[in-house]
């Protein structure tokens, strides 16, 4: 059967409740108070069925100072029933109820001229003409107008026509996004704890689920649903729905959370909106503080109009703003949300969520503007580069794209697919990092080992930690390793501990020919190699030259120093090589050394010996037991 869930709107005492008991034959008035006063406080429900469609009505309270309840039931419908009362015809809160309506992106419904007994033909049909002159230019331009009396019966089977037609027309409801049910009533029931109510406005949710109680930290499992009073298994988008929690007390839940799949909403205090004043509103400023509604939530907010200039919005105009909330909500990208003044609470207009979790840069600067502006029209790909591009080296983790972007879960890889064949965007790790950062700090990258090799000729290039710690501090580290896979990719840089050029050469004063006989030098002195002026004597070179290539073969580590000792590699593991030989001729037994027998068998003195047995200590070739070793 097809579906539809039906609200109401209109002034106080227009017939609205009258008119949806009489459609179901349920009061939605429950409470007590209601009953007394003869008018709707609280949000009431019925459902019936009407030819072929299950038809969920939501009742509003017409009071202005329940504005905000009717807020928290109007937000998840399909069609809305303006209601007009044919003994006042259209009053203030009709005006405010239509705004909300039109506002919030309705798209279906209808207008009821209710208590048509009370009036003669003529004061129909002038309702009729200041109804059609109300509804002009909007969704329900050219829809039907029925007259009805709840009392006598009259136009009610037309009206029911209407609704069956209206459940009849295929709607787009996204049962692949992620579940999202924003809670408008919360109570016990013996025997089943805690229940809510709502209308599924994306996903489905199924007995056994467990979603996110937002804003929050609680999670909750989905015990029982029932749909129209009838028990199910599943709930689907579009569908008004109790559901029975189990893990949670009456006290942890609340009208204005949204019970949703975790991680799929970004739990905010700032939003970038894109604000739309009603021409009746007055110019809002920029530091205004505001009531915003969103689903079934109200938050207190103040207002950052972007631009530096920028100090108010006219009445009528639209602009880019950001909203710093008072209190979190639960948000995403697409949200629609109404806008009321402060004091006196009225509506003033709306605004969409373009980006539920922004960072730098802040609004009012160019920078932000220009960020905005990209934002605004986008689609879902278009704005999650932008996204991705404002949050530069940092990237934007894959787990927030549903939250932050508003795409459906299902969707998330074709559109990161999209952006990366398109070259916007590519990914480092799990992380969405834009393309265009990722060359700028390459060609930093470059251009600091460059630099490097200009002021260390003879340098093998950069310690890869330091370009690290310079240029991608707070990143993510997949983030460094996709630009050096990509540089080395690109035969930009060699990549190894150290960064080099692909071009580079080391530059050495007096040549090859100078290391080649400084390395000479000291491989010929053994374990007992004399001072640097020794060594360039023995070699025949400047000691500028023999310091520098001293240097070099030290980076290059056929040098190794040990103290203030330099050594030939060869030496050390000639030195290596004879420790294991004494190991292997001793079979078995322990083969001890001290500082005598060292420099005896090696032909040493005490300067010399020390460092090396500290040296093999550290290689493991020797452990030290008091004042001798032991081989290993």
């Amino acid at each position: 059967m097809s579906r539809l869930v039906v609200g109401t709107a209109g002034h106080i005492d227009h017939g609205k409740s009258t008119l949806v008991h009489a459609l179901t034959g349920i009061d939605p008035d429950r409470l007590k108070e209601e009953k007394a006063r003869g008018i709707t406080i609280e949000l009431g429900f019925a459902h019936a069925t009407i030819g072929t469609a299950h038809i969920a009505f939501v009742d509003v309270p017409g009071h202005e100072r329940f504005v905000r309840t009717m807020l928290a039931g109007v937000g998840g419908v399909d069609f809305v029933m303006l209601v007009v009362a044919a003994d006042e015809s259209v009053m203030p809160q009709t005006r405010e109820h239509f705004d909300i309506c039109r506002l919030l992106g309705v798209a279906d419904g209808c207008t009821v001229m209710t208590k048509a007994d009370a009036v003669d033909a003529d004061t129909r049909a002038l309702v009729a003409l200041e109804v059609a002159d109300l509804v002009r230019g909007s969704f329900l331009e050219g829809r039907p107008l029925v007259v009805v009396s709840a009392r006598t019966g009259e136009g009610l089977d037309e009206l029911r026509a209407v609704l069956g037609e209206a459940a009849a027309r295929p709607r787009r409801r996204p049962e692949d996004g992620a579940a999202r049910l924003p809670i408008d009533r919360v109570f016990t029931m013996r025997g089943f704890g805690t229940v809510i109510t709502g209308t599924l406005v994306s996903g489905r949710i199924v007995a056994g689920d467990e979603l996110a109680l937002l804003p929050g930290d609680r999670v909750a499992r989905v015990r029982g649903i029932q749909v129209h009073g009838q028990a199910q298994e599943v709930v689907a988008a579009g569908q008004r729905a109790a559901i029975n929690l189990g893990g949670v007390e009456l006290a942890d839940v609340a009208r204005g959370q949204t019970l949703a799949t975790a991680g799929s909403l970004a739990v905010t205090r700032r939003a970038d909106v894109d604000l739309e004043l009603l021409a009746s509103a007055r110019a809002l400023r920029h530091g205004a503080r505001l009531r915003v509604h969103h689903g079934t939530a109200e938050v207190l907010a103040r207002v950052s109009l972007a631009g530096d200039e920028v100090a108010e919005v006219p009445a009528g105009r639209r602009a880019p703003a950001r909203l710093r909330l008072e209190t979190a909500a639960a948000l995403t990208r697409g949200d629609r949300l109404i806008l009321r003044s402060y004091s006196p609470p009225f509506t003033i207009g709306a605004a969409t969520v373009l980006d539920p979790a922004p960072t730098a840069p802040g609004v009012r600067s160019a920078a932000g503007l220009a960020r905005l502006a990209a934002l605004r029209g986008a689609d879902g790909p278009a704005a999650l580069a932008a996204m991705v591009r404002g949050r530069g080296l940092r990237g934007l983790p894959l787990v927030d794209v549903v939250a932050r972007a508003g795409i459906a879960p299902g969707q998330v890889e074709a559109a990161c697919r999209t952006l990366e064949q398109a070259g916007t965007v590519r990914r480092a790790g799990d992380c969405l990092v834009s393309a265009a950062a990722l060359a700028e700090v390459s060609n930093k990258v470059a251009t600091l080992v460059a630099e490097c090799h200009r002021q260390n000729p003879i340098s093998d290039g950069l310690p890869r930690e330091e370009a690290r710690a310079r240029l991608f501090g707070g990143v993510e580290p997949a983030v460094f390793e996709t630009v050096m896979r990509q540089l080395v990719t690109d035969r930009v840089l060699v990549d190894r501990d150290r960064l080099a050029l692909v071009a580079h050469r080391v530059a050495l004063p007096g040549g090859e020919a100078a290391v080649a006989a400084v390395e000479a030098a000291y491989r010929a002195s053994g374990l007992t190699p004399p001072d640097r002026a020794t060594i360039a004597a023995r070699a025949g070179v400047a000691a500028a030259a023999a310091e520098t290539a001293t240097t070099y073969l030290l980076r290059q580590k056929t040098l190794v120093k040990l103290d203030t000792l330099v050594l030939h590699r060869d030496a050390l593991e000639g030195l290596k090589r004879d420790m294991a030989a004494m190991k292997a001729a001793a079979a078995g037994r322990t083969v001890t050394l001290d500082v005598g027998t060292f420099k005896d068998r090696y032909g040493v003195t005490r300067k010399f010996a020390i460092p090396l047995l500290e040296y093999l200590d550290r290689e493991r070739i020797t452990r030290r037991v008091g004042d001798a070793r032991v081989l290993l």
